[in-house]
């Protein structure tokens, strides 16, 4: 009887070894091995160097506060863009807490009484990390990052513009501005080569 259990199971046994090995071990190598050599950019996190230090990622946001730079979303993630705890607030619609912070939100972007605030600049995406905002959210900060660095509006929305990326294929996703990216190009503009920093 046990010899017929164990003849039994040996051919789970190996065939459970077998997709271990081949699912668990060959295949993600496999794949790791071919995306380092098609696409060695995204693979290793799309990271953005400057004079040979990482500042950050195309694809995860970063704080930016100062007036001289283009703010992002706000972030639930974390302390704010923390990959470690990347999710939203999970409040919701009838929550005071995200009325309150969003009311203030609003109340700081806002240049005159009236004027509409792009809902990305008050609104926190999903993730908690999106580095991307709307052309309309980094084109209504323009004004106050041209004073903020004394450069004229017109070349700061034109740069805001020049940093648009378009939906893939024409059609795929909407517009959308990298806020490092165009932070990184702000400084460039404005002469001092300086890394954006939170």
């Amino acid at each position: 009887m046990l010899k017929d259990l164990s003849t039994a199971a040996r051919p789970a046994l190996v065939l459970t070894l077998l997709f271990a090995l081949l699912l668990g071990l060959a295949y993600p190598l496999a794949l790791t091995g071919i995306a380092q050599v098609v696409f060695p950019r995204q693979a290793n996190g799309s990271l953005i160097e400057r004079d040979g230090h990482v500042i950050g990622s195309a694809l995860i946001g970063q704080m930016f506060t100062q007036d001289r730079y283009f703010h992002g979303r706000p972030s639930a993630a974390g302390k704010g863009y923390d990959a470690m705890a990347s999710s939203g607030s999970n409040f919701g619609p009838t929550s005071r807490a995200l009325a309150d912070r969003v009311t203030t939100d609003v109340a700081a972007f806002r240049k005159s009484p009236g004027s509409p605030v792009p809902v990305d600049l008050v609104t926190t995406s999903a993730s908690g990390l999106d580095p991307h905002l709307s052309p309309e959210a980094a084109l209504f900060q323009a004004e106050r990052v041209a004073k903020a660095r004394g450069l004229d509006v017109a070349r700061v929305k034109t740069l805001v513009i020049d940093n648009t990326e378009r939906p893939l294929l024409g059609f795929l996703g909407e517009p959308r501005v990298n806020v490092l990216a165009l932070n990184l190009a702000l400084d460039s503009m404005a002469g001092g080569g300086a890394q954006a920093h939170p």
